[in-house]
């Protein structure tokens, strides 16, 4: 199972890939909604980011369960596009990527690709248990998940802040 974290402490419209956001006011309602709705689960993983690192504690408390940190499925770097609103990010580069949408690092990040190819590496190690496990990561890691080798749909589906998604 896949969970996004809930809201993060920022303005809506900015690009915050990586940066490592504080939640929001929210997040007690937030978490709290998401504590009901979440099935039994064995173990929980989670991106080192606090806007994650914070529910899936809360969630470990709550469950009795250890909270593992995987560096893999972090939200994926955007370079200098990090903190900028996406109104403000310059066209060319915009159009570069969207030319590219796989490959193209116009920000000097990561690639698309390259955030898939770690995802898919963290949820292989994942799959090899029998555990039932919950991954609370970021947008653009859920939907890596989903993603079909080179077909970049997957990246247009809209994944809400604590949302859930189980995969297979």
């Amino acid at each position: 199972m896949l969970l996004r974290h809930t809201r993060p402490a920022i303005e809506d419209g900015v690009c915050y890939g990586r940066m490592d956001l504080d939640i929001a006011e929210t997040f007690e309602d937030e978490a709290s909604t998401i504590m009901n709705q979440l099935p039994p689960i064995d173990a929980v993983v989670s991106s080192p980011l606090q806007r994650c690192l914070k529910l899936a504690c809360r969630i470990g408390v709550v469950r009795g369960l250890h909270v593992i940190a995987d560096e893999r499925i972090i939200e994926m770097d955007f370079g200098k596009w990090e903190g900028q609103s996406w109104a403000d990010i310059p066209k060319l580069e915009l159009e570069q990527w969207s030319k590219d949408f796989l490959h193209a690092r116009p920000h000097g990040g990561e690639s698309v690709a390259m955030l898939r190819e770690r995802t898919l590496d963290a949820l292989k190690d994942r799959e090899r248990s029998d555990a039932s496990i919950l991954v609370v990561t970021h947008a653009g890691v859920i939907k890596s998940a989903v993603s079909d080798g080179d077909d970049a749909d997957a990246f247009n589906m809209s994944i809400g802040f604590g949302e859930m998604l189980t995969l297979g």
